[in-house]
């Protein structure tokens, strides 16, 4: 389908590099990359290499789901070339100890359904590495492709479905098919975890901190209630603050997405400080809590993948881990779903491709999601080492030329912080 609006192609900017932070071990920056998601499935490759734990191993592959149509995947990741993508994939089902968060999703003729309602497809660049999440808004109508059920039998394909409905045509491997198919990415990695699941994962680590905007957040469906100010999250909260989207101020499932990422970002932090990374029984907890709430691929069961996995991403800096949302425009049958913006999307890939760096040129303050946070005050150090003096002879360090992405694609990385877009007023 061609859209009937093509947007400015926007050109390339410098962009000075900075200094890059310090890295901690590959155990957490492999938990940085896509928020509770990821964490839930790469942590387990990390905590297998941190403590060869066997049960844990164990329990990680036995419902592993083999993708249909995946080629022999190469040994070493290395090997596989323009990078590697890994899908992730979050599904509703009605667990009986959190169905009463769900309100009516729960109570209707389809409690008994899943649908992929978290779609990120994580791309991991060759050298040098660089992390891109890419979100697939729940409402996108899309073509879903024939899929083989779980029995043997298949099902017909489809020109035009919503794509959180691809679970229903064949589980993990009919989303990661339909996903393959519409961003033309080859995905030899997939993995699903059950928003019920982020309750155990987010009280593993203690919780996160994210900051609600404006006067606060009030949304009846998911029992939220919650004033302006940092928060920190953890159990039901983060479950209800990831379903929000009555809460915020548009509503709308897009702003939702870019509440999420503000999530993903704070979680990104919270699990390279001190207070995971030091915390050996915080460490083990979380990978065990991990492997049993996770549905991986059958490719990602080897224990040596996923710590070549935690080893490309251990010198990612935080500003080169970008989350984006897939491109979209109105869906001129249907003004409450969007469609595929091509002309954009190709505009991603392409950069994809090319491993460049990428600038998010949307404004985030018209998501309705969110709205950026003011900067933090720094302390200065106590004793402040001299200045150094300048080398004449030394080379200057080279700058990069960052791709500007089409302003209708919304995104953040890692290093930037935001607050929620509540939606109530506020009295100042």
């Amino acid at each position: 389908m061609s859209s009937t609006h093509k947007p400015t192609r926007r050109g390339r900017r410098t962009v000075a590099r900075h200094g890059e932070l310090p890295s901690p071990s590959p155990f957490g920056f492999v938990l940085k990359l896509v928020g509770i998601i990821a964490a839930v499935v790469l942590v387990s490759g990390a905590g297998v290499a941190a403590y060869a734990a066997t049960d844990l191993t164990t329990s990680f592959t036995e419902d592993a789901v083999e993708l249909e149509g995946q080629g022999a995947v190469p040994p070493d990741i290395g090997a596989i070339e323009g990078g590697v993508d890994v899908l992730l994939v979050g599904t509703d089902e009605c667990e009986p100890e959190f169905a009463h968060i769900f309100g009516d999703r729960c109570t209707g003729a389809d409690a008994d359904g899943q649908l992929n309602d978290v779609n990120m497809l994580v791309h991991i660049s060759d050298n040098p590495r660089r992390v891109t999440v890419v979100s697939f808004p729940r409402d996108l109508m899309v073509p879903i492709p024939s899929c083989t059920r779980e029995d043997g039998s298949t099902t017909s394909a489809t020109s035009k479905t919503q794509i959180n409905e691809a679970w229903s045509f064949g589980g993990l491997s009919c989303v990661a098919k339909t996903i393959k198919e519409l961003s033309g990415q080859n995905i030899p990695f997939a993995a699903k975890v059950s928003f019920g699941n982020v309750i155990n994962i987010t009280d593993a680590i203690g919780g996160v901190d994210v900051c609600i905007g404006n006067g606060g957040i009030k949304d009846k469906y998911t029992a939220i209630n919650w004033p302006a100010g940092p928060r920190t999250i953890q159990g039901v909260e983060a479950l209800q603050f990831l379903r929000t989207r009555h809460g915020l101020q548009n509503g709308s499932d897009l702003a939702r997405i870019s509440n999420q990422q503000q999530y993903m970002s704070s979680l990104a932090r919270k699990l390279v400080s001190d207070e995971v990374l030091s915390n050996p029984a915080t460490l083990y907890k979380l990978a065990a809590t991990a492997v049993d709430n996770i549905t991986p691929s059958e490719s990602l069961t080897n224990p040596m993948t996923l710590v070549q996995i935690a080893l490309a991403v251990k010198d990612v800096p935080f500003e080169d881990i970008v989350f984006v949302q897939y491109p979209v425009l109105t869906d001129p049958a249907d003004v409450n779903r969007v469609v595929p913006d091509y002309d954009s999307a190709t505009e991603l890939w392409a950069a994809l491709a090319a491993n460049e760096p990428i600038e998010v040129t949307h404004d985030q303050e018209l998501t309705g999601g969110v709205i950026v946070a003011d900067p933090q005050p720094t302390e200065a150090p106590a004793d402040p080492a001299p200045t150094a003096t300048a080398d004449p002879s030394a080379t200057p360090a080279p700058s990069e030329t960052a791709v500007a992405l089409p302003d209708n694609i919304p995104g953040q990385n890692a290093a930037q912080q935001t607050c929620s877009a509540g939606n109530v007023r506020s009295n100042g």
